[in-house]
């Protein structure tokens, strides 16, 4: 069928013939108390409200700051300021509007001079291609099969983070650990386990930043290049890729290090404590620490370790600008070393799951990209449903 005959019914329109948006409503954290209502800023979910100022489902696009993001609410939400929410759908699918608009490039728009920020008036007259109710249905099932698969595969990565985690504290937190009714336990530490120097143990990296006045050292990169916000917007440990890429010229003439597989990424200036491993070599900007343990195979009781005593890292922090840990404070800081065994025993169970979780991210990769490749193509009518 030809993208002419699969639109024949399809109508010409406007962005406010699909949906009419409405700005947001101003709260503070402090104006709010506790409740199951969302409220949804523009990058997203951010806290829970004892009221609703918007009846679900409902689609939420970012109006200042994180601009043009798009967002959706099954249930009754507060859309915040920095919001423009779905006042009226017209009768549209609500799902078919959500997926809509992200083929629409919102940031295009911004009328902000500092931050910026988005005017509904300028939008509501874009022209808008809409299909019959029963085709939105079609396109949107089609397209939310993709979300769901991904949303049950990001259930299933924070399942496994967990069982991780808590195998951590039972054996090295709780001392619950194999044989524990048989070990003497001295000032809190069982015997035969030592309490040490995190640079008598492991090997602290800096990062670094090549000049960006030299675009051979940026333009066709390809060493996987690690910033803060790739970790900080990380929803797990697991790191698949970074936003951007440096060349072996950037890398040889700057501070950055290439760091072999499963070095512990920790973020060290401004947002401090936020860690990560990958699954290949990476360097990082200066904003971290990349920790590599001298027995490399133990590398999850590392990340598991200090990812619990994230305030008191935090705590080692200073400077006037934004906090930041020196590599040489960072290299004082105590860990706790179990015996070999036991250490062995947990780094190879949760090396496991941690592997199980890269598996699934790369699955919610691929699927992300199939959806992102369909979405165009079902809006426009090239595939006909």
């Amino acid at each position: 069928m030809t993208t002419s005959a699969a639109t024949k019914h399809w109508t010409k329109g406007k962005l406010q013939d699909l949906v009419f948006f409405q700005r947001g409503f101003d709260i503070t954290k402090a104006q709010q108390s506790e409740g199951p209502v969302p409220v949804i800023s523009s990058s997203g979910v951010t806290s829970f409200h004892s009221e609703a100022k918007a009846v679900g489902p409902g689609v939420v696009i970012g109006r200042k700051g994180t601009l043009g993001s798009v967002h959706y609410s099954e249930v009754d939400y507060w859309p915040h300021d920095t919001t423009l929410w779905s006042k009226d759908l017209r009768g549209h699918n609500p799902h078919f509007v959500y997926f809509y608009l992200h083929t629409i490039n919102f940031k295009r728009f911004d009328v902000g001079n500092s931050n910026p920020t988005l005017n509904r008036n300028h939008i509501h007259d874009l022209p808008a291609l809409i299909p019959p109710l029963d085709t939105q249905t079609r396109i949107a099932d089609i397209l939310s099969a993709y979300d769901d698969l991904i949303e049950n595969n990001r259930r299933r990565m924070a399942l496994l983070e967990d069982a991780a985690r808590l195998l951590f504290r039972e054996w090295f937190i709780r001392l619950r650990f194999p044989g524990h009714e048989h070990t003497p336990i001295t000032n809190g530490v069982p015997e035969g386990w030592e309490r040490k120097r995190i640079g008598d143990v492991a090997e602290c990296v800096g990062g670094g930043t090549p000049s960006t006045a030299v675009p051979q050292y940026w333009d066709d990169g390809d060493v996987t290049w690690v910033t803060p916000t790739d970790v900080t917007r990380n929803s797990n440990f697991v790191l698949l890729d970074s936003e951007k890429k440096i060349t072996e010229a950037g890398l040889q003439h700057s501070s950055a290090k290439l760091v072999p597989p499963h070095a512990v990424l920790m973020t060290s200036r401004a947002s401090v404590g936020f860690f990560a491993v990958a699954n290949r070599k990476v360097c990082t900007n200066q904003g971290f620490i990349s920790i590599l343990p001298k027995a490399a195979h133990l590398w999850p009781y590392f990340l598991f370790h200090l990812s619990e005593r994230v305030e008191e890292i935090r705590a080692m922090g200073s400077g006037s600008t934004y906090p930041e840990v020196s590599r040489g404070k960072f290299r004082e800081l105590n860990v706790l070393m179990p015996k070999q065994s036991l250490a062995t025993a947990f780094c190879e169970q949760a090396a496991e799951l941690l592997k199980q979780i890269h598996i699934l991210k790369q699955q919610n990769h691929k699927l992300r990209a199939a959806r992102d490749l369909l979405l165009p193509r079902l809006m426009s009518g090239e595939v006909a449903v």
